[in-house]
């Protein structure tokens, strides 16, 4: 004879182990699905600068001494005098989000692309925070005001001889997040402006592809 509640236990616990089971692919596949929704949101916040293009508008670029420089599409401003250096950068956000500049290192010399960037606790902050939207074109910049620096010396030095040099800019998202660095080198032209080049760009944020 059919031992009724067994069989009965044993067709509850399978359901159940069913049920568990379509729950389990359920929920995962809900998270599969909540990480592609997220990766879609912060890509459609993500920026990413590189050096404005040659035909783009020149940036005129206002310092808080009143010093006013233009950086012209492509190019860069590496302007020195007794007192203060005056450095500038004309970008364009090829990301989709709008990007807001933190910071930045400078570098008196050439720094190749394998070398990495210096500790964030190393970039100077930016007194005011400059946006640039995404698509559009906008500046970086910035100024050493210190003359007994040895960095101030470094920096006049090699403007003044006419070498390469490189940036470092930090900057992310309008949230504050998705922080990124980009390495700009800036060589002298004939004559006597400066132009910027894109070395190379590390996430902070997020996991680097190299």
């Amino acid at each position: 004879m059919a031992d009724w509640a067994t069989i009965s236990a044993l067709a509850t616990a399978g359901g159940t182990l069913v049920l568990a089971g379509a729950t389990f692919a359920s929920v995962r596949s809900a998270n599969r699905a909540a990480r592609a929704a997220e990766r879609s949101l912060l890509e459609g916040l993500r920026p990413l600068l590189m050096p404005s293009r040659p035909d783009d508008p020149p940036q005129k670029v206002h310092f808080a001494d009143d010093v006013i420089v233009v950086a012209r599409g492509g190019g860069a401003v590496a302007d020195t005098t007794d007192e203060n250096i005056y450095l500038a950068v004309a970008v364009r956000n090829v990301g989709n989000g709008i990007a807001v500049l933190h910071g930045w290192h400078f570098y008196p010399e050439p720094q190749l692309a394998v070398r990495d960037h210096a500790s964030l606790d190393e970039f100077v902050r930016l007194s005011r925070d400059l946006y640039v939207a995404p698509g559009d074109v906008g500046f970086w910049q910035g100024a050493f005001r210190d003359p007994a620096t040895p960095e101030f010396a470094a920096a006049k030095a090699a403007i003044e001889a006419r070498q390469r040099v490189t940036l470092d800019v930090l900057y992310g998202d309008h949230e504050g997040g998705q922080r990124v660095v980009s390495r700009f080198g800036l060589w002298p032209r004939d004559d006597g402006a400066w132009m910027a080049a894109a070395v190379r760009h590390w996430n902070v944020d997020r996991p680097d592809p190299r």
